[in-house]
């Protein structure tokens, strides 16, 4: 029979839950079958941590005397966006400092940024906020030079347009003459290395391929906080081909993920610095997949070697949208160090880490076990192949087309 969200949580309550991280999963699954597994096991916990570069963090600093309406701010000297109300701030992680010399002495470092930033405040360090302003009856201060610590703040969150992506592609270089510097990591000339960011069979939305318990508000883990999903993220787009398992083969499904910064652990929020190319954040991110039926068992079953990603040349295919895909490879694959890529050993190197995901995912069943972390049903669900346009690229028009009357 199938079960129910009310039936699990409840067995979350009474210490009665059996739960599994993925990774166990596939063993059970393997091993017995999905549908004795489905009988079995009541929660299936995920976990992935990676760079995810569209994330960032609204602070709320609260007001000083006298009051002011921040027009310009920056944090640890990296510019934070003052559009919003007086002492609201949204800090990007993939922002830099000011005075970054950026690629202008290519390539770059990017020591520091807005990814760095959230970081310390997580950790508990205190931060400069310098603030300009152009005054106002009701705001009449100009200018403001403090330090703010997390602790102090009336409100900080982290909010993020696009987390855990659903599979994603394998970069390589094809270029004979010189490395690349991608947000991909620094990728070796002449096939010199194939770099991949996943956690493949832990990850997320990998073990939920059609969302059917991933959605708008599902209780995640996002840095050592529980949150929400609150929207499906930007570049969402389950359209993309899949494989016999129903696996996407590229880049699919995305997540807007939310919770408190006050609530995490700088194990799972870390600034991340890419040579020659800029700052992304490092996150920890994971849920718990309620198993409802045999085909949720399933699919949260699913191993490393049937979930396969798209090779992708970064010199030319990635940025000038040229060619096709080198063609796919398994995780199991990947995970053995050397893939075979034109009749070539090429030795593989992943931006992810492994062990931090299974760590998440692990938390994610103390927390079930002890009642911690009980189950949400999505109050709406994602976009799936069947509702959603897919992914549409800039249609770019110029502006001389479009006259100026």
């Amino acid at each position: 029979m199938p079960k129910t969200y009310d039936e699990i949580n409840e067995k979350i309550r009474n210490g009665e839950v059996v739960v599994v991280t993925a990774e166990e999963m596939v063993g059970i699954v393997a091993e017995q079958g999905a549908a004795a597994a489905a009988k079995k096991v009541d929660v299936v916990t995920t976990g992935t941590f990676g760079p995810m570069c569209s994330s960032g963090a609204f602070l709320n600093t609260g007001h000083g005397t006298p009051r002011m309406k921040m027009a310009n701010a920056t944090l640890n000297g990296v510019p934070a966006y003052a559009g919003l109300a007086a002492v609201d701030l949204y800090i990007g992680a993939t922002e830099p400092r000011e005075d970054d010399p950026l690629n202008a002495d290519f390539p770059g470092k990017f020591n520091y940024g807005g990814a760095h930033v959230i970081e310390d405040l997580v950790a508990g360090k205190d931060v400069r906020l310098q603030a300009t302003a152009y005054g106002t009856d009701c705001y009449p201060r100009k200018e403001l030079d403090t330090w703010i610590n997390l602790k102090d703040l009336n409100e900080a969150y982290m909010l993020n347009p696009r987390n855990a992506y659903q599979n994603y592609g394998v970069a390589v270089n094809l270029t004979a003459d010189r490395d690349i510097y991608t947000y991909m990591g620094v990728v070796k000339k002449n096939l010199g290395g194939a770099n991949y960011c996943s956690a493949g069979q832990l990850s997320p939305l990998l073990n939920d391929p059609y969302y059917r318990t991933i959605g708008i508000g599902t209780r995640i883990f996002l840095g050592g906080a529980q949150g929400y999903v609150y929207w499906q993220g930007t570049q969402h787009n389950p359209t993309v081909g899949r494989n016999e398992h129903g696996v996407p083969k590229g880049g699919a499904g995305t997540l807007g993920t939310v919770a408190d910064l006050k609530d995490m652990d700088p194990r799972y929020v870390v600034g991340v610095s890419y040579y020659g190319y800029g700052v992304s954040q490092a996150i920890g991110l994971g849920t718990a997949i309620p198993v409802l039926n045999e085909q949720i068992a399933a699919e949260a079953g699913i191993s490393d070697a049937d979930i396969v990603a798209p090779i992708t040349d970064y010199s030319r295919n990635y940025p000038w949208n040229e060619g096709e895909t080198l063609g796919h490879v398994s995780y199991a694959e990947l995970k053995t160090g050397s893939i075979e890529i034109n009749g070539k050993q090429v030795p593989t190197a992943p931006l992810s880490s492994y062990v931090r995901a299974k760590e998440v995912a692990e938390k994610i069943k103390g927390w079930v076990k002890s009642g911690e972390f009980l189950l949400t049903e999505p109050v709406q669900p994602l976009p799936t192949p069947e509702n959603s346009p897919g992914f549409k690229p800039l249609n770019f028009r110029p502006v001389e087309e479009e006259g100026g009357e």
